[in-house]
């Protein structure tokens, strides 16, 4: 039984392997020379929980669909069905679904809701989103790199804006996968020391840069996320885009790396706000890709957790 609960805890080898086989299973689906045919249903007969504290379009389509695709069933459960951690603990809950379930996802709030479902559920965890991390997101958006330009290893990645549970899966990755990383963004918002550390640690450059032109030059990969949550008030939504509004992704910023430097985004977007219009639907955009793999990458993660 394996969990995925981060990429700095998943090992290097079969990180590659979850990579390989999402791509694989994606192009047996193009009708490509089948390296892996996901029609074998690896999943037949298994239930999976879907579990979502926070609200979801990607994860839950993604993750719903690639069950079904693989030939298992899925459990959807909201938090306001759970009510994680009122009344009945994680960790009992984590038993009990244990004895009804194959597997777990879950995309919750608190990073220690992960943990502690996954210490005591004995079936494998695997990690929708936290506050803190977003290691499925990252797993596609790899596979997105490698499908437009092959190894993403000793590539330089820019993140700009908010160090957020996104960048910080990317920092995770960045020591496991090879790659060096540029983060550009306000101070205040600046990634976890501790995840930088990692990374580096590893071998991977990783560089603060406060002017985003210097950040971008040379860059092969250059992402952005969403400035505000939809948790946050409005007078802290006006504070964030002040500090951030330096750090939107235009055509100018990406004319400053290099020709084919690609862009990607987690989505949703916020049109002219965080990256352009402009940038979205331009030619050096993958995000449509980028959102496909989430289904192909969580695919491989899931059979990954199960050995199937």
């Amino acid at each position: 039984m394996n969990h995925f609960l981060d990429i700095h805890k998943t090992d290097k080898a079969a990180l590659r392997s979850i990579i390989d086989n999402a791509m694989a299973m994606k192009q047996a689906r193009l009708g490509r020379p089948k390296a892996m045919l996901d029609d074998e249903k690896p999943l037949d007969g298994r239930m999976v929980a879907l579990i979502f504290e926070k609200p979801s379009t990607r994860t839950r389509v993604s993750f719903d669909v690639g069950v079904r695709q693989l030939g298992g069933q899925t459990m959807v459960l909201s938090g306001n069905d759970m009510q994680l951690g009122h009344g009945e603990t994680i960790a009992d809950t984590a038993r009990v679904l244990s004895r009804y379930v194959d597997m777990i996802m879950i995309r919750t709030f608190d990073e220690s809701v992960l943990e502690e479902m996954a210490e005591f559920a004995t079936v494998p965890v695997i990690n929708g989103l936290t506050d803190r991390t977003h290691p499925c997101q990252i797993m596609a958006d790899i596979q997105t790199f490698e499908e437009h330009r092959g190894p993403i290893k000793g590539k330089k990645v820019v993140w700009c804006g908010d160090g957020n549970n996104v960048c910080a899966s990317f920092l995770h990755a960045a020591g496991q996968f090879g790659f060096d990383l540029t983060f550009t963004g306000p101070v205040q918002l600046d990634p976890e020391m501790e995840f930088v550390g990692l990374a580096r640690n590893q071998g991977s450059s990783i560089v603060i840069e406060r002017d985003p032109f210097k950040a971008v030059e040379g860059a092969d990969l250059i992402l952005a996320d969403t400035w505000v949550s939809m948790h946050d008030a409005q007078s802290a939504r006006e504070r964030r885009h002040n500090m951030l509004r330096p750090f939107q992704v235009n055509q100018k910023l990406m004319d400053a790396a290099k020709p084919d430097a690609l862009f990607m985004h987690c989505l949703p977007a916020h049109r002219e706000e965080e990256v352009t219009s402009e940038v979205m639907d331009g030619p050096n955009s993958v995000i449509w890709d980028e959102a496909e793999n989430r289904l192909h990458a969580q695919k491989a993660v899931m059979r990954w957790c199960l050995g199937v």
